[in-house]
């Protein structure tokens, strides 16, 4: 009998057989919800593995500690969080780790912690053959509620900032060799060592949101991040959501001096790690938000379909035949 393995499996139909076992949409979203009397709780758990997400050669413990900190808090913003009270820290560490190592690790979280709000509320050690941080992080969901599902027809589709400086940050550190015809200027190279390295992310996102709210019956917002890439972005949206995706190509914010050519297009729409949030709003909310925040960007609609991406010009849809990252 054929076995199936995680790698012709992916990611992505993991967690579809795995939702299985849990309550119906728990797995639909980066963050489960606990509903109390008080506050509503936002929980988010993330790993980074070495060799999978990082080395000694690509970024310092300092980095990683902070980048940890980062991605967990990103997808608790792009649920809603308005507050992160802190998180929780367990790590896999070879026996032969030198100690400088995990308190150079711990400097770089709690840097982060300071600058985005969170304790360390404890956690747990174990030895093994490879370097791993896996971080729970807890959050208290504000007024608004954001949601995968809940992106409609007609909503125009934002993105906070550019993609892909990431993925070449993480190259730029790996010393790949870049084609002979390619020039990264040294602002386009020193930006993106920094997003590699340091993410940042958007802690005033919510309040420009309720600010350019204009009605308050609306309360849920379809949003993600785009830990995994901002194709698969806007496809778990489409996907949650039973819309379809138009993009426009011309609309995508760039960074200046960004090379231009089918491999960095693919570079910008799959290399993941940039922690973005991608959303949409109704045409009234998003044109308030588009004039009191120049920092993000319009980049298509929702129509009414099957859940997939198109985009606008048919042309460019031969890039959607790229893989999206994958943890398998």
């Amino acid at each position: 009998m054929h076995k199936e393995i995680l790698e012709n499996i992916g990611e992505k139909e993991l967690i579809n057989r795995l939702a299985k076992f849990m309550p119906k949409n728990q797995a639909s979203d980066d963050c489960a919800l606990i509903k109390n009397k008080k506050d509503n709780l936002l929980i988010n758990s993330d790993s980074l593995v070495e060799n999978v997400h990082f080395n000694d050669i690509s970024i310092c413990p300092q980095d990683l500690g902070w980048k940890a900190v980062v991605s967990n808090i990103s997808d608790l913003l792009s649920s809603g969080s308005k507050k992160t009270i802190g998180i929780t820290i367990s790590l896999i560490l070879p026996a032969k780790t030198e100690w400088i190592w995990v308190e150079e690790l711990y400097i770089g979280i709690n840097k982060a912690l300071k600058e985005y709000g969170g304790i360390i509320l404890g956690g747990d050690c174990s030895t093994g053959s490879q370097k791993t941080i896996s971080i729970t992080a807890l959050g208290i969901r504000g007024e608004l509620k954001l949601l995968r599902n809940a992106c409609k027809p007609g909503e125009i589709i934002f993105t906070t900032g550019t993609h892909g400086l990431s993925k070449l940050g993480f190259m730029i550190q790996n010393k790949v060799n870049f084609d002979n015809d390619i020039h990264l200027n040294e602002r386009l190279i020193s930006k993106s060592i920094k997003h590699f390295c340091r993410p940042q992310i958007y802690p005033n996102f919510l309040k420009n949101l309720l600010k350019t709210r204009p009605n308050k019956k609306n309360a849920r917002i379809g949003c993600t991040d785009s830990s995994d890439g901002l194709f698969q972005a806007i496809q778990d949206l489409a996907t949650e959501s039973k819309c379809k995706a138009i993009i426009d190509y011309e609309q995508i914010p760039k960074e200046e001096n960004w090379p231009k050519g089918d491999k960095w297009d693919q570079y910008y729409f799959f290399g993941g790690e940039d922690y973005e949030l991608v959303f949409s709003l109704p045409k009234k909310w998003a044109k308030n938000l588009s004039r009191l925040n120049k920092n993000v960007f319009e980049i298509g609609f929702f129509v009414k379909g099957e859940p997939s991406i198109e985009f606008k010009d048919p042309k460019k849809n031969k890039l959607l035949d790229s893989k999206p990252f994958q943890h398998f």
